[in-house]
């Protein structure tokens, strides 16, 4: 294949940000509240991508990310590769801009430093000045924290990322721009003698991605829309960032939102035009199809999804909703993931509990299966595989207070305090099952049961919701009612997602 289709990462990789080292090319995105974050892709070809790691183990201060905090934490991460390290900052929306760095894309990575602290400070990036030596930090505003947004600052920086030379400088104030509003994300760069801020405004869903240039870096800035939708059902495209090829082709990677898949990934190919203005996808549109490119081919690829837990270990695919505590998982000498029925007052509300092991929703027509046995004899005691968003929807196993063991699929609504049955619960003698969902257009799922003799339906159609800021998430989890004592676990085997 001479050509590429977008998405070129069909899930939720919110915010990207892409660099090239050497013929390495490496992404981060969002993470928001769940752990590990600051998720780390590696590719070839910019078409291909595999996730080699996290750059974040837990989020800090741990205290505030004992439970979940899903609209919260990493915000719009940069990735830069500076005086032979990688580097990350990112905004914290409550706390303010972290930073961390590397030798080497899979670590270690520094413990979080906070650089410039505060309410409503996101979408830090960096710039090291090649020329001239000097460091500079341009970051954008939070008006849910701070009460302002659409202006980007800047400060200089000390040169190792540890502190800001200044109090900093609105460079860039987008309420004086007619049209413009919620201008953020900015990425910063050094080009043919300029300073250049791409960053999009007009919101997630209906804006457009802008490029700005000044030959100081504290302005004044000219701008001008390098990509919006135009006549295509690419909604709201823009915040990404830029890279060039061993070879000198320039490439835009930015994120679509599409509601419960999130924000996925689109390549568009760039160009410098005759006035020095960027040129972005087909003359500012986005494209659907192009052609590759000019890198060594390179094997499909895509991130991890299917897993067997090999000695109870779980892949890099999956996050948790919170800081996780020890226990949840035990390692064992057998395949399958064994999660510990962790005891809480939340168990009518997968919302609120940490212990919910996630990985993106596929943004494509799959079914995602999970065979899954209830080793608990705890009355009350459940675990099951969800899809979990503002609204919810499991199925699984719960010891009943007769003692037997049930197959129940429940859901709650996004103004449900409380989940309810979606179904009537059925005897599950021996307390296992296999269970499965298939996710068709417009996220829309249908929940399935095998308890030994075949696949049946189970309730009516689920439609998947995002969180505020994030799709909807695959989860599975382990639970019981507050109590004393040990209450038992669920083994889960043979994950898989298939393309439908």
């Amino acid at each position: 294949m001479t050509t590429y289709t977008n998405p070129v990462l069909n899930a939720d990789w919110s915010d990207p940000d892409v660099i090239r080292v050497g013929d390495d090319f490496y992404l981060t995105a969002s993470s928001f509240g769940r752990v590990p974050g600051l998720p780390l892709l590696h590719s070839r070809d910019l078409v291909n991508w595999t996730l080699v790691g996290h750059a974040l183990e837990r989020l800090e201060p741990a205290g505030e990310f004992t439970k979940p905090r899903h609209d919260c934490g990493v915000w719009a991460p940069s990735l830069r590769y500076h005086d032979e390290r990688f580097w990350i900052f990112w905004g914290d929306p409550d706390q303010g801009i972290f930073q961390i760095n590397a030798p080497g894309i899979r670590g270690p990575w520094t413990r979080p430093h906070l650089l410039k602290s505060g309410k409503g400070l996101i979408d830090p990036c960096p710039l090291w000045d090649e020329e001239t030596g000097e460091a500079y930090l341009v970051h954008a505003w939070a008006k849910s924290r701070s009460g302002v947004k659409n202006r980007l600052t800047g400060h200089r920086m000390d040169p190792d990322g540890r502190g800001l030379l200044d109090e900093g400088k609105v460079i860039v104030d987008g309420d004086r721009i007619p049209g413009w509003f919620t201008l953020e994300g900015p990425k910063l760069y050094r080009h043919d003698g300029w300073f250049w801020i791409l960053a999009p405004a007009g919101g997630v869903e209906t804006g457009w991605q802008g490029a700005f240039r000044s030959r100081g870096f504290f302005g004044p800035y000219e701008e001008k829309v390098v990509l919006e939708q135009r006549d295509t059902d690419v909604n709201g495209p823009h915040q990404g960032g830029w890279v060039r090829t061993p070879s000198g082709q320039d490439w835009f990677l930015h994120f679509q939102q599409k509601g419960a898949y999130g924000r996925v990934v689109h390549l568009q190919p760039m160009r410098w035009g005759e006035d020095g203005w960027p040129v972005l996808g087909d003359a500012g549109a986005p494209v659907a199809v192009h052609k590759k490119p000019d890198l060594p081919p390179q094997p499909d690829a895509a991130p991890a999804t299917d897993d067997d837990f090999p000695g109870g270990r779980f892949g890099r695919q999956w996050q948790w909703t919170a800081n996780p505590q020890r226990g949840w998982a035990t390692h064992h000498s057998g395949d399958g993931l064994r999660l510990t029925c962790v005891r809480t007052a939340d168990a009518h509300d997968l919302r609120k509990l940490p212990n919910v092991l996630t990985q993106r929703l596929p943004g494509m027509p799959s079914a995602v299966e999970v065979e899954l046995q209830l080793h608990s004899e705890e009355p009350g005691a459940r675990a099951g595989l969800a899809v979990l968003g503002d609204a919810f929807s499991w199925i699984g196993l719960q010891r009943g207070a007769d003692g037997a063991v049930h197959l129940v699929h429940r859901f709650a609504e996004g103004v449900a305090e409380q989940e309810r049955d979606a179904d009537h619960p059925r005897s599950a003698p021996t307390g296992r099952v296999r269970l499965r969902i298939e996710i068709g257009a417009g996220a829309r799922c249908r929940f399935f049961y095998d308890l030994g003799d075949g696949p049946r339906p189970s309730g009516p159609v689920f439609a998947a919701t995002p969180w505020r800021w994030v799709g909807a998430l695959l989860g599975l989890f382990a639970l019981a009612p507050v109590g004393g004592g040990h209450a038992g676990a669920a083994t889960f085997s043979h994950f898989r997602i298939d393309h439908l």
